[in-house]
């Protein structure tokens, strides 16, 4: 035990004694430009100039890092760390260890395992544990089973292709992949067929109501007949039609992926996982690699591969090969030494049931992904919220904190792509939506289930912390709220931070994924989110060409005429407005009712509505530009979550955050007093006159965070690997990559994603508990202790 003394000093003191720290070390780091040595962010460098107060701590033969003082906190609480204001105590941490962090040296496995019968050409290998990925249709340990995914439910006299499904087909079923085409002694046997243009339409009863489709009655007439000038789906050339020459059944459209055009006429690429990173190809959204890679994006070399080719993740390496008299004989394994820095990231490769085939099966192109491609192949951005996933997974895949040597990770990523079990829920009979009752919440509920028993099964690593070291993403509207019991533990990756203190219960308007049916059995009795192990990250936004050419997040104050701004579904009281009670848990609702400035039904506007406060229901052609013409912009659920956050920060308006008891995006680790202001429910009323009271120093100085921060709500780098996929393959880049290849290069969604991470990995109080930390760290053994 050694015997310290407490500091205390004065603020102006902590300023100038800070200051002087920083203007010392950056002279350090242009004389000498190896990393700064952590001497001066030791005790000794503010010891002198502060009143001494005796204390005792027991400790070891070790330094305590006066991280409060090196690291003072702003009057909002707040530290700044690469131009975040972050919770003081992550910031001071990131700032003294997170940016003094070394690379390690880290023994990275090439496997060699071979499948049987080479998966009979209808799967890929996984060479780590020897085991067949099967594609979309096939089964069994050597992929030799062929399935049969019928398209309909069994008939009945009175429903001949069975009860309505996403997959009923009334002509050619493909059984590989339960989806429906026009089929042999067609002029075009592969244009889809899908759902509703099979079947006879149902006309409205009265002039403008909604057509009807009869499931019982196919409609072959508009579908195979050559007549004259309305030939069937199934024969219509794509020219005449185009020419205006013919007419064909409105009701039938190219939805597959892998097709383009109003006729499906021309193939084109599918959406993959990172497009199987240059070593295979995408078929319908399973990656069928090339000899000696696999992996979900085909990135993971076997000893069959050439080194040559090896993703930028491991690279550069020194790799152990096997002497001549080894060589003779299979190799079924390499070691590579690579440079990386922790928090190092084991991604579990998956049997395909829980990405690839919900990928490669899917009936609607647009579904649970962020990208599709146009009849050149070029890059079409969704506006899909839950796009996320997709992004989040592609970086982590991408990401050099990845690593194939599960003994030396820090976490295990398990990815379940629930935005697309969610979405398929519906989609054909094999998935089995019966025994669920009809709920996607349980029926997704089940696939987390399945694929934690898969990683208890086939490796050690979910024991050793009982999955407290794993991560789950939950993409859809409720979040983490119907995760099994038995994953509980993990970081859970989600858009719906409910600690379900107020909103207990769930909060969704739309019956079919409300979990509080789900039993506590499956479910158990935790809450949506905890924020001492979980993070609500940022839902997908498209990088829009125009806001980013305006640079609207950087729009200054003097130009910000309105004082709140809100659009979006007001509920029932207005046109087109969602009609249950239930939705935005009424949130919307009560804004409306005392700010609406546009009239409702009944022709009334709120009543406090005021010139320079806007709340609309009707979408504004400018929505963009209308939020950078704002000071504070409403966050708001929607059906659960939404994604005003990311538009108020993307377009640079301190966002005004009401929802009780729920995160939002970074919230449990950035200080959200420094840019964004948050209200109770309960003070709706008196919302105006609340920011009315904020000076204009303070307006500038959240506007200014906002502004600083905004690129942590985009996820710019898993954008920037498409952007270098479209140039390997065209030589050129669109204008949306461009716009963000001019961009100052400040942290994105990913890179706030791994700061995190490393935080939490010397910080978490299990970890500090249960582990060691004998593991090399490339960081100060200062930063290990407890501040």
């Amino acid at each position: 035990m050694i015997s310290l003394q407490k500091l205390t000093c004065s603020w102006s003191l902590i300023a100038t004694v800070a200051s002087l720290v920083t203007l010392v070390s950056i002279v350090h780091m242009f004389l000498f430009p190896s990393v700064p040595s952590f001497d001066y962010f030791g005790y000794k460098q503010v010891k002198d100039s502060c009143i001494p107060i005796n204390e005792t701590i027991n400790v070891e033969n070790k330094h305590i890092l006066p991280l409060n003082a090196t690291f003072p906190a702003d009057l909002h609480k707040a530290v700044v760390y690469r131009g975040a204001p972050w919770k003081a105590e992550i910031g001071q941490w990131l700032s003294a260890c997170s940016s003094v962090a070394t690379s390690i040296k880290v023994l990275e496995p090439i496997s060699g395992k071979k499948c049987e019968d080479g998966c009979s050409g209808q799967g890929i290998c996984n060479h780590e544990l020897g085991q067949c990925r099967c594609f979309h249709g096939f089964s069994g340990e050597k992929c030799s089973e062929r399935l049969e995914l019928s398209c309909n439910y069994p008939a009945t006299e009175e429903l001949p292709y069975g009860r309505w499904v996403v997959s009923i087909c009334s002509t050619h079923c493909d059984t590989t992949r339960a989806m429906c085409f026009c089929g042999e002694g067609t002029k075009y046997p592969n244009r889809p067929v899908a759902e509703s243009c099979g079947f006879q339409m149902i006309l409205p009863s009265e002039p403008g109501g909604p057509k009807d489709v009869d499931w019982s009655k196919s409609d072959h007439d508009n579908i195979f007949t050559t007549n004259g000038s309305l030939p069937g789906w199934c024969n219509v050339d794509p020219v005449e039609a185009y020419d205006l020459k013919v007419k064909f059944k409105e009701e039938c459209d190219c939805k597959y992926d892998g097709l383009f055009g109003r006729f499906c006429e021309t193939p084109v690429l599918s959406t993959c996982i990172n497009q199987c990173s240059g070593q295979g190809h995408c078929r319908g959204g399973f990656c069928q690699c090339e000899n000696g890679w696999y992996g979900v994006d085909c990135s993971i070399p076997s000893v069959h591969s050439s080194i040559q080719d090896w993703p930028q993740w491991l690279r550069p390496s020194q790799v152990t090969v096997p002497d001549n008299e080894q060589v003779t004989k299979s190799i079924v394994g390499l070691k590579a030494v690579v440079e990386k820095k922790r928090p190092l990231i084991y991604v579990y490769d998956l049997p395909p049931d829980f990405n690839s085939i919900l990928l490669e099966g899917r009936h609607f192109k647009l579904e649970c992904v962020n990208r599709i491609y146009d009849q050149d192949n070029a890059t079409i951005w969704t506006e899909q919220l839950y796009g996320s996933q997709i992004a989040m997974y592609e970086s982590m895949l991408a990401s050099p904190h990845r690593t194939l040597n599960g003994e030396e990770a820090d976490y295990y990523f398990v990815p379940v792509l629930d935005s697309c079990i969610i979405t398929r829920a519906d989609d054909a009979p094999h998935l089995s939506m019966e025994e669920h009752r009809g709920l996607r919440s349980s029926f997704t509920l089940d696939f987390y289930k399945k694929a934690h028993d898969h990683i208890v099964e086939q490796y050690p690593y979910w024991n050793r912390s009982s999955g407290k070291d794993h991560i789950w993403s939950f993409s859809w509207d409720e979040g983490a709220c119907y995760a099994p019991k038995e994953i509980w533990n993990s970081m859970m990756l989600v858009h719906w931070g409910n600690t379900n203190s107020k909103h207990n219960h769930s909060t969704t308007a739309y019956w079919a994924d409300n979990w509080d049916q789900v039993p506590s059995d499956k479910r158990g009795n935790h809450s949506c989110f905890d924020p001492e192990k979980d993070l609500v990250i940022p839902a997908w936004k498209r990088p829009d060409v125009t806001s980013l050419t305006l640079k609207l997040w950087d729009r200054p104050r003097e130009e910000r005429k309105t004082l709140f701004y809100f659009n979006g579904n007001l509920g029932p009281a207005y046109e087109r407005g969602r009609p249950e009670a239930t939705y935005s848990m009424g949130i919307r609702q009560k804004l409306a009712e005392e700010f609406g400035s546009a009239p409702n039904k009944n022709g009334q506007l709120g009543k406090q509505h005021a010139e320079d406060v806007i709340v609309i229901a009707h979408p504004s052609e400018s929505y963009h530009e209308d939020l950078a013409s704002s000071v504070f912009c409403g966050v708001m659920p929607g059906d659960g979550w939404s994604g005003r956050m990311e538009d108020s920060i993307l377009q640079g308006c301190i966002p005004v955050v009401i929802q009780d008891g729920i995160f939002l995006p970074w919230e449990n680790v950035l200080n959200y007093e420094s840019f964004a202001v948050r209200l109770g429910e309960d003070e709706i009323p008196n919302l105006v006159n609340i920011l009315r009271g904020f000076n204009e120093t303070e307006i500038e100085f959240r506007l200014a965070n906002v502004k600083k921060i905004w690129q942590r709500y985009l996820y710019r780098g898993s954008i920037l690997l498409e952007a270098e996929r479209q140039k390997s393959s065209f030589g050129h880049i669109n204008d949306w990559a461009e716009k963000l290849s001019e961009l100052s290069d400040d942290d994105d969604v990913f890179t706030t994603f791994i700061q995190i991470l490393h935080y939490k990995l010397y910080n978490d109080p299990w970890r500090r508990q249960h582990t060691n930390m004998k593991n090399e760290t490339g960081i100060p053994k200062e930063c290990l202790l407890k501040v």
